[in-house]
């Protein structure tokens, strides 16, 4: 359930384009319009919009005056000069050429070539969008991705972040209405955008980027962007992907008659000399370390052992090697500690970056010079036969393999899951690969298996409808053939419902039960990552602390419990760190039940609680059933519990806050470690 977009307060025209065509003088449509410096003078005045050329966006970036905040420039000649470094910049006639004559554009820019950065940018100094009150928006897969990159950005531009540049994240909007024209932004935001304006109205410019990682929301928008483009000439789009796949991109937005393919344009990467394999070796050059894991739980323990160990090394005195900073880096990590990642290496030693693959979708990380590729990462699938969501630890599929041999010898490169380790090696440098050239060969796919294709398509189908979509079997989905959509209609069929369903279920019902107060924050609480932390040198204190949360009626219900002591225990600032607790979740368990209740709000849905505390544990659990009636199990034999839906045998899980084995049990999910199978909510 989604809240309604604001209107924009910005014009929604494109008459700015034809009195300028015209030979008139328009002023900027922006609401927020910025003081001018004394002497100041348009740098793009007597500019069209979608037809300046390369030599007059360089004549601007090199003059005396930003055009976006109508001041002298400060800091960009410096930046500029880093940027005219990057390959990208060396085609920027070529991108004016291309964007200027067509309107959907496919690119494939070699990881490092400074794609991400730049285009946008290339984009802002021809499509004018601050002259027509338009916005243009560029898509990442990875909240992470979004504001570090709109981070940088806006210093390149010489702007404030959050006014002319900025980035939108769920639950975190940093822009300004009529000041921001640059924006920054998850998939899954825009693909929200679009359910209340169906044409994505505000913007002039759309730009897709890391297509090649398939994500959903992506593929999702793919679709909905191929049709918006028949409706609305005047926007344009840029898919930009770092694999060698164009073909595929190029025919599935193809404008043309039959046998016509959208252009092309092909930026090769920054590369640097890399040695490719596994050796001992006592000592290296200098330089930082990147390494790749696959989740949470794994690189924290694998911080703590790298610490250990290089304490233990660094007692060798004079002879041992220099001091460590070791740096996680995962997805539930605070912003604040994930910026730790561009810290300087200390003094005469190195930084070591332990990392999921949320860092192939961020800035390049100075310094690095070696990387440790695993060759795993973790991958969720759905399993329709069992109405679960499991996520076992896949191989890194091959996608690229940007140098054969050449001057600096043979650079066997990335993994699709993780990316091309020239994208962090910003020096030569080496590359360790724990797997053999046999895997390499034979185990690994050639492409990341699109997210579609191992996803439960239900919340999908709904978000569909909202969308505007009604032939929701012919729609065009990039990585569906007739195969797929059997595969859709299996979901759409009544016997198959997904989660999103159940919790909507769930809320739908709460108000005959007299508990829709508390559905409302269990919902939140199933909507945001685990809120329990449980560090590994203070699990038993950590174990302790749930245990005095915990509700022996089931784990649902001691959800609810945590919420409320989070909420009553607010002002205490210690309150989530004594306990145990991730104060982060919390407060994003917080938004999403603000957002769900001024939902139910919207829908007349009554928010009602009982005070009788044995009657309102008993409405909660009734409500659960009706949303999870597909998801119970009966006890069998040995403590086991078996399925009613497919008569899985399975056990609760060790977390499972439940004092008994009761008769009936209703689960959330089930977890597959090896081969047993654990609830992991009772």
């Amino acid at each position: 359930m989604l809240d309604s977009i604001p209107t924009p307060q910005h014009a929604e025209t494109y008459e700015w384009d034809e009195r300028r065509e015209q030979g008139e003088s328009v002023p900027c449509p922006h609401k927020n319009v910025p003081p001018k410096a004394e002497g100041y003078e348009d740098p793009f005045d007597g500019c069209i919009p979608r037809k300046v050329k390369a030599h007059k966006a360089k004549e601007i970036l090199n003059g005396q005056y930003n055009p976006f905040t109508r001041q002298l420039y400060s800091e960009i000649q410096k930046n500029l000069e880093g940027r005219k470094k990057l390959p990208v910049f060396a085609q920027m006639e070529e991108f004016y050429k291309i964007f200027n004559e067509n309107q959907i554009v496919v690119m494939i820019g070699e990881t490092g070539s400074g794609k991400t950065t730049q285009i946008p940018q290339f984009v802002a100094y021809t499509d004018i969008p601050h002259a027509r009150g338009k916005l243009i928006a560029c898509t990442q897969p990875r909240r992470v991705a979004a504001m570090s990159v709109a981070k940088r950005v806006a210093e390149e531009m010489d702007v404030s972040l959050g006014k002319q540049v900025g980035y939108s994240i769920r639950f975190e909007d940093m822009t300004e209405p009529g000041t921001t024209f640059l924006k920054y932004m998850t998939d899954g935001m825009l693909l929200r955008e679009a359910m209340t304006d169906h044409d994505l109205s505000r913007y002039s410019t759309i730009i897709l980027d890391e297509a090649h990682e398939r994500t959903l929301a992506t593929d999702i928008l793919m679709g909905l962007l191929k049709e918006v483009a028949r409706r609305r000439k005047d926007l344009k789009i840029v898919v930009m992907s770092a694999t060698l796949d164009a073909l595929k991109f190029q025919k599935y937005f193809s404008t043309g008659g039959e046998g016509t393919i959208a252009p092309l344009l092909k930026v090769p990467g920054r590369t640097f000399p890399v040695e490719d394999g596994a050796h001992d070796s006592s000592a290296e050059d200098e330089g930082d370390i990147l390494v790749f894991l696959t989740g949470e739980e794994e690189i924290e323990d694998a911080c703590r052992k790298i610490k250990i160990e290089a304490e233990g090394l660094s007692s060798g005195g004079k002879d041992g090697p220099g001091p460590l900073l070791v740096v996680p880096l995962y997805s539930s990590l605070p912003p604040a500690q994930q910026q730790r990642i561009f810290d300087a290496a200390p003094p005469g030693g190195r930084k070591v970056v332990v990392s999921t693959n949320i860092a192939e979708t961020s800035l390049t990380i100075d310094g690095i010079v070696y990387v440790v590729d695993p060759g795993f990462s973790k991958q969720k699938v759905y399993n329709p036969s069992r109405v679960l969501l499991v996520s076992p630890i896949s191989k890194a599929s091959a996608h690229n393999v940007l140098d054969e041999q050449g001057e600096h010898g043979q650079v066997i490169e990335p993994l699709s899951t993780l990316t091309p380790v020239t994208k962090f090696i910003s020096h030569p440098g080496k590359c360790f690969r724990l797997y053999t050239e046999k895997d390499y060969i034979k185990e690994l796919e050639e492409q990341t298996y699109p997210e579609i294709l191992r996803s439960n398509l239900a919340n999908t189908v709904l978000e569909l409808v909202k969308l505007g979509i009604t032939d929701l079997v012919h729609f065009d989905y990039m990585a569906l053939n007739d195969e797929g959509e059997l595969t859709l209609l299996v979901v759409l069929w009544p016997s198959s419902p997904g989660p999103p369903g159940m919790l909507a279920k769930m809320l739908i019902v709460s108000p005959e039960f007299k508990c829709s107060n508390e559905i409302l924050t269990i919902v939140a609480m199933l909507s945001v990552p685990n809120v329990w932390l449980r560090p590994n040198n203070q699990r038993k204190e950590a174990d302790a602390a749930k245990s005095l949360l915990t509700v022996p009626d089931g784990d649902h219900l001691t959800l609810l419990n945590v919420y409320n002591n989070y909420y009553n225990n607010k002002d205490d600032k210690n309150w989530c760190w004594n306990n145990y607790l991730s104060q982060r979740a919390l407060q994003q368990a917080e938004n999403v039940r603000n957002q769900l209740e001024r939902s139910m709000e919207r829908f007349d849905l009554d928010l009602v609680s009982i005070q009788d505390e044995r009657k309102r544990s008993l409405g909660v659990r009734q409500a659960l059933v009706c949303g999870f009636f597909m998801q119970v199990a009966h006890k069998g034999d040995k403590n086991t519990y078996t399925t009613v839906k497919d008569h899985q045998v399975v056990g609760l899980h060790p977390s499972c806050g439940l004092d008994s084995t009761p008769e009936w049990v209703l689960f959330q999910r089930i977890r597959i470690d090896h081969t047993t199978l654990h609830p992991n909510r009772g």
